[in-house]
């Protein structure tokens, strides 16, 4: 079917054709995982927060702030499996759609960055607030919230569209 008829038709194509969809998953999870929490390690470390406090942060959303806090390095290291894991699964989500929208596929490029915005809004006005911390994450100094909101868009959505890509063409 070309491309310039119905996008929005699941395709057998792109079905039949994705070679290792756990793999690349996994790799889309990682790349944008390991983007961002370089951009926190960046971002924080340079206002004194250490890469510990920083999973510790990220593991206050299921055991409450004194209780990540309280636990050391343990809880530390334990936010960032959690980190990598909520990224691949945000990884899966964008995959599985891709293979059955071709439209993701054949503009990865605007549909990841728009992804990527989708994602900051879910994670900070949606899951944030329904977490042990409580509260929107959409808070802090201007800079703080228009660096997330760009890498969300082009560190963590447009990676995982474009892996994506790579696989399902």
């Amino acid at each position: 079917m070309p491309n310039n008829e119905s996008t929005f038709v699941v395709s057998d194509n792109i079905q039949g054709s994705a070679r290792r969809p756990l793999q690349t998953i996994v790799f889309a999870g990682l790349v944008a995982g390991a983007l961002d929490i370089t951009y926190a390690f960046i971002i924080w470390g340079l206002r004194g927060v250490t890469p510990i406090r920083i999973g510790q942060s990220i593991a206050s959303g299921l055991l409450g702030r004194e209780a990540a806090v309280g636990g050391g390095t343990a809880t530390g290291l334990f936010g960032l499996l959690l980190h990598f894991t909520m990224a691949t699964i945000i990884a899966a989500i964008f995959y599985f759609a891709a293979r059955n929208i071709r439209l993701l596929v054949d503009r990865a490029v605007p549909f990841g960055i728009a992804y990527g915005l989708v994602t900051y809004g879910v994670m900070n006005y949606v899951v944030l607030p329904l977490s042990a911390i409580g509260s929107v994450g959409d808070s802090g100094p201007a800079y703080i919230r228009i660096t997330g909101v760009l890498v969300h868009m082009f560190l963590i959505g447009l990676p995982i569209a474009l892996i994506t890509r790579k696989d399902l063409r």
